[in-house]
């Protein structure tokens, strides 16, 4: 989950620093500049650290809800295996060509007896 918090943080980054035009025509656009989008981004870090200072509540509740999405994760992730297991895991009935079930086979064979001249 975290992963997916910091690929959207800095593709947003990223998204800023690209230069659209999105507004209307005949109406100037306020830029944002890569220089600002960092300094505001650095500034909303801070205050997100600062934030379980002031109000311990709301992260008791976020450690509470990531606490929540990591079990269903793992969840669904022991799910998935099951039934990826359960379709790909059986092997093959069937020897395959130079396969090692061949090398045991030829080597259980017995040696024929040797032959009088």
């Amino acid at each position: 989950m975290g992963f997916l918090l910091r690929i959207a943080f800095w593709f947003s980054l990223v998204l800023l620093v690209l230069p659209f035009d999105a507004g209307v025509e005949g109406q100037p656009q306020e830029r944002v500049g890569p220089i600002e989008t960092f300094f505001a981004a650095r500034d909303a870090i801070a205050d997100l650290s600062g934030l379980c200072e002031r109000k311990p509540e709301v992260c008791e509740v976020g450690r509470a809800a990531m606490n929540t999405v990591g079990v269903r994760a793992r969840e669904a992730a022991r799910i998935a295996y099951d039934v990826l297991d359960e379709n790909f895991g059986q092997t093959d009935q069937a020897v395959m060509t130079g396969g090692i079930e061949k090398i045991i086979e030829e080597a259980d064979k017995p040696e024929p007896p040797p032959s009088q001249p």
